[in-house]
């Protein structure tokens, strides 16, 4: 997710998953009237309700109260048809045209043409929210709509990831009557075609969800509606699920809070927790305009010298697993470069690389972080990397951290020698993990021009509409990636929810950009 907005992320970040058990399969695919409304709690508040305005967090309301004309259904990898169908009429991936779903309406019985998909997209880019999602529709040309059902989005260079940024719920679909052209909506209501309608909302509490009687889509509910409650710590959250105040939970348990469900500690009895692979990645960020890290050897050095493994175990309790490649395990085009290149830690190889480059140890060094962006753990992450390096006798490091909005002003004036960040993917493609950081006016404002990623392999890939054929691109990238050393993969962090044992369908719940999909949950009924 857009690195600059998604304020609700944190480092052991948790998603509901909620398993089976094994051998239960009765159950009831209708809520059935009188049903005990799920409630679903969670750290990640919108930060609007309208989706002009939103590249964060907002996206989990976003997914369950809008249509979008793709989406990722349960255990796709690429977009499939929700409100239309649609495909490339071109070679070179440059005209894309939809087609909509007939009888479409959204939830106040307002039709939904091809008008409003227009309007709906149009409106983000008049808007043009600072940090909104604006920025996913650079490759936007015009926008033509025939009749009441077709629209052609003309594109001014190739791009086969379109379709991925179409599903996003940044381009959720709006009602062109209640939605101004030129402004955000601001009466605090929100209309959609989504699978529910938010019934009531009470900002940083509750969002009271219903079904849409109106909804013409993919999605087959399983559940009457679902409350979600707004939690500003997890300690609260997790608190209210032991009280069986909430059912599940989507979004922010601590490490420790993940150890102590499994290893079943006071008060979690009744609950369950699943595990599962996440697309959240942290990194650390060479800034090489710095003195201190602008020669290649000392970048290397701190490559060489990094113990993931002690990282992981010490500071996320296993909670995470270490990342070798920006493009995490899961996603398309996924490799081990770092590791391919550098092995295990060494501090005998670390010490030639500095040598051979005539560099003196120890090198001193000053580390950066965010104090209240990725959780608490983000202190004790460089804590230990600071210890890793200084063991080693070559560096001498300082670790400093500053609030968000200090610190995303420092490293965008280019005053940080090397600092840590973290990704969350709009969308599940290797594109989105390696173009956001490369070239002039990439996301992290460091100077990191290479023309072979920006000038040929991201353009050959994005000519391909079949995804599953640009792995040796990427493959390709990564390999720059290494031998540059500008940035230094370290992590990706997995998924977890607890949940109530009575609470099934979980295991449905999230697509691919680990969003979740609330109509998946149900209640257990008969054995």
């Amino acid at each position: 997710m857009h690195v600059f907005n998604r304020t609700s992320l944190q480092a052991a970040a948790a998603l509901a998953s909620i398993s089976l058990v094994a051998g239960c399969s009765a159950f009831s695919d209708d809520g059935g009237d009188g049903e005990k409304r799920i409630v679903v709690g969670t750290t990640s508040a919108p930060s609007t309700l309208d989706p002009a305005a939103s590249w964060d967090g907002s996206w989990e309301l976003y997914r369950n109260v809008f249509q979008t004309l793709l989406s990722f259904p349960t255990g796709s990898t690429i977009p499939q048809p929700d409100a239309a169908d649609c495909k490339f009429t071109d070679k070179s991936s440059r005209v894309y045209v939809c087609t909509l779903k007939e009888g479409l309406k959204f939830s106040n019985g307002h039709v939904l043409d091809a008008k409003a998909v227009q309007h709906s997209i149009e409106r983000i880019r008049t808007i043009n929210v600072d940090g909104g999602p604006n920025g996913l529709l650079g490759s936007l040309g015009k926008i033509d709509v025939e009749g009441d059902r077709k629209i052609t989005f003309n594109l001014t260079q190739s791009d086969a990831t379109f379709p991925f940024i179409l599903a996003t719920p940044a381009m959720s679909l709006v009602d062109p009557a209640e939605y101004p052209a030129d402004k955000l909506r601001e009466d605090g209501k929100l209309t959609g075609s989504g699978p529910y309608v938010l019934e009531s909302y009470e900002e940083g509490d509750k969002a009271e969800l219903g079904n849409n009687p109106h909804y013409n889509g993919f999605a087959d509910r399983k559940n009457t509606g679902v409350t979600i409650r707004y939690f500003k710590e997890s300690e609260a959250m997790v608190a209210a699920l032991k009280k069986k105040e909430i059912d599940a939970t989507n979004r922010g348990l601590t490490a420790q809070e993940v150890v102590e469900i499994q290893e079943k500690g006071k008060g979690t009895e009744g609950l369950q927790l699943v595990e599962s692979t996440g697309a959240d990645i942290r990194y650390l960020v060479f800034n090489t305009a710095d003195p201190s890290v602008r020669k290649l050897a000392v970048r290397q050095a701190i490559a060489q010298l990094v113990d993931r493994d002690a990282l992981v175990a010490k500071v996320y309790k296993g909670t995470a697993e270490p990342l070798y490649s920006m493009v995490p395990k899961g996603i398309s085009g996924h490799t081990t470069a770092f590791y391919d290149r550098f092995q295990n830690p060494s501090v005998a190889k670390a010490k030639k690389l500095l040598k051979d480059a005539d560099i003196d140890a120890p090198v001193e060094l000053t580390l950066w972080y965010t104090t209240d962006r990725y959780g608490s753990a983000t202190a004790q992450e460089f804590n230990e990397l600071k210890r890793q390096l200084d063991e080693s006798g070559l560096f001498k490091v300082t670790v400093k951290g500053k609030p968000w909005k200090e610190f995303q002003a420092g490293y965008q004036k280019g005053e940080y020698p090397v600092f840590g960040r973290g990704w969350f993917p709009d969308f599940p493609d290797p594109d989105n993990f390696i173009a956001p950081f490369v070239g002039k006016n990439n996301v992290l404002r460091t100077p990191y021009d290479s023309p072979e990623i920006t000038g040929q392999l991201l353009p050959q890939s994005r000519r391909e509409s079949d995804r599953g054929s640009v792995a040796k691109q990427f493959e390709r990238a990564q390999e720059i990636l290494v031998g540059d050393v500008r940035l230094l993969p370290l992590w990706q962090g997995k998924l977890y929810v607890a949940a109530s044992e009575d609470i099934a369908g979980g295991e449905r719940a999230m697509d691919p950009q680990t969003v979740m999909q609330l109509w998946e949950l149900q209640r257990k009924k008969s054995w």
